[in-house]
């Protein structure tokens, strides 16, 4: 349900709101009729909206967020960056306010620091589509620079670098409009899944040595590979809920703040996001855990599929922190190891 914004230039996409407000129940009113005052272009009402409710949940990160986007939207662009960077120093797991910084910041054609932020979002959360075609896009502008740069350098460099120019302006000038078949493209993912119930499927199969008894003695041994047919299925049964049980205890680690238990639950493969090795992410992890005063981590809807000693879990994740409430859709790909099941990748949304 991501509602892409487009109130600055189409050069960047301003993200979803809904993206951030995750399960702030308390307030989801709120959220909602500043939402509506944002969509419905009275940026102004919505930024008096957003002062008027921040005065008694001064803390509260999503009226933040929206407070920041009202400021943009009503032109007050030095306040919103103020309000996103704050954003980004309290709550740096989030992606969305790095990524916001960095659409203003290239509305000034600020374009080194809009790139700082965007690989910042990515680097906290390296599936975020958004902030990776942004980063794109701000590539594509830098190009542009140094291409003029060129030309003015040098004009016998004309007939290689303006046909790459005119790439890019084209790039811009044909963007399309509207980006919201990216995310329709990706729900029928989960359909592949298999869910976490094949057990009544192999209650027929029992049945095939009911014939077998009349031929007496003689066809024992042939009768002996029939009950061998639910094995499989037992067998991925089995398999799904083990898979299960080690994803359910990475996330009570992780809420109980149980550091070993949760770096435990993956696997010596794991490569870490971004560019970090293994032990700075790990310090980092701990660092963003242990410093939190009290987290709840709830998984619900989840599906797993099994195919040998691989395995895939998608769920969506309520993740609670301080006064952070942020849920997302999650999947972590497993592999199996002497005898665990350890994660080897994870990544957000889809």
């Amino acid at each position: 349900m991501k509602q892409v914004r487009r109130t600055l230039p189409r050069l960047l996409r301003l993200l979803a709101l809904t993206a951030l407000m995750g399960t702030g129940v308390a307030h989801a009113d709120d959220y909602a009729d500043i939402t509506q005052l944002l969509k419905a272009g009275k940026a102004a009402e919505a930024l008096t909206k957003a002062d008027q409710r921040l005065a008694a949940n001064p803390r509260d990160p999503q009226l933040r967020f929206l407070r920041g986007v009202a400021q943009t939207d009503s032109g007050k662009q030095a306040d919103a960056i103020v309000t996103f960077t704050k954003l980004t120093e309290e709550y740096p797991e989030l992606p969305e306010p790095y990524n916001n910084l960095a659409v203003l910041y290239a509305n000034q054609n600020q374009l080194d620091k809009a790139r700082t932020a965007l690989e910042m979002a990515i680097r906290t959360n390296p599936s975020y589509a958004t902030a990776q075609e942004n980063l794109g896009d701000i590539y594509a502008k830098l190009a542009s620079q140094a291409y003029n740069k060129a030309l003015q350098l040098d004009a016998n460099n004309a007939n290689s670098v303006k046909p790459k120019l005119a790439l890019i302006r084209e790039l811009f000038s044909n963007e399309p409009g509207s980006k919201t078949g990216r995310p329709a493209a990706a729900a029928p993912a989960p359909a592949v899944v298999v869910t976490q119930r094949p057990a009544p499927a192999p209650a027929p199969a029992p049945a095939a040595p009911a014939p077998a008894p009349a031929p007496a003695a003689a066809p024992a041994p042939a009768a002996s590979p029939a009950p061998a047919a639910p094995a499989p299925a037992a067998t991925s049964d089995a398999s799904t809920q083990a898979v299960t049980a080690a994803v359910q205890a990475w996330a009570t680690a992780w809420s109980s703040k149980d550091m070993k238990g949760y770096l435990g639950a993956y696997d010596k493969s794991f490569d870490p996001p971004g560019r970090q090795g293994r032990a700075a992410w790990e310090k980092e992890r701990e660092a963003r855990i242990v410093g939190k005063s009290k987290i709840n981590v709830k998984l619900s809807d989840m599906t797993v599929s099994v195919q040998g000693d691989k395995a895939t879990a998608r769920f969506r994740q309520a993740y609670s922190a301080d006064s952070l409430n942020v849920s997302s859709r999650k999947t972590l790909d497993l592999v199996h190891n002497n005898g665990r099941w350890t994660i080897v990748r994870e990544s957000t949304g889809g």
